[in-house]
């Protein structure tokens, strides 16, 4: 989205979860800060031959000093606050969303190697994981965020959270949104129900979301 936001030009190169380690490696990418559950993750970018980005608030980061122009507002008081949020709400959701991943967005190869993953991670497989922190127990544990969110969002008069003006904080919800109907139009139904907020900020954000490659 902040790529598309910023009218760069750019090409995608897809790699399969299990390449993703050995490729980013090979190419001498510094690996992720230490008690990352991954030394390696996507999205990476390269910013020019020598140059690799990991992260995504990374990426914004570096994709602003280098673009500055329109600006990101990676500066806004309201994205530290949101970030923090978000991730309460990620962390209740794991169990309703995350089993559906493999099935609903990955390919063969990677599909096991989420599974996998996954289930040493949680010390379960992803179906029981699904059985006991899935379902409404684990919407009710991400209400109190969501609704966080939703107050956050509505305070400037929307659509963005900085009222007429959108900035990456939009980018993270809308992400989050777009992630949620990919995997399940049902979760994401589920999520704009809380308030019409969410869906009045996807449906503004939708111009970033054309160019998805």
């Amino acid at each position: 989205m902040a790529l598309n936001y910023k009218k760069l030009d750019y090409k995608t190169e897809w790699l399969e979860y299990p390449d993703v380690a050995p490729t980013l490696k090979s190419l001498g990418v510094p690996p992720n800060d230490p008690g990352s559950n991954f030394a390696y993750s996507i999205p990476v970018v390269r910013l020019d031959e020598k140059t690799y980005v990991m992260d995504s608030r990374k990426i914004a980061d570096a994709l602003e000093k280098h673009h500055p122009s329109p600006s990101l507002h990676l500066d806004s008081s309201i994205l530290p606050k949101l970030e923090a949020m978000i991730g309460k709400a990620m962390m209740a959701l794991a169990g309703a969303v995350m089993p559906r991943i493999p099935k609903q967005l990955l390919n063969e190869p990677s599909e096991e190697y989420f599974e996998r993953t996954r289930a040493a991670r949680f010390g379960m497989s992803l179906a029981q994981f699904e059985k006991e922190k899935g379902g409404d127990s684990a919407w009710e544990a991400a209400k109190p965020a969501i609704e966080e969110m939703a107050e956050l969002l509505k305070m400037e008069g929307g659509p963005y959270f900085m009222g007429k003006t959108v900035s990456y904080a939009d980018f993270v919800v809308v992400s989050l949104l777009q992630f949620l109907k990919r995997t399940g139009d049902d979760l994401y139904e589920r999520m704009v129900a809380y308030d019409p907020a969410y869906s009045k900020l996807y449906e503004a954000c939708a111009e970033w979301l054309a160019r998805a490659d």
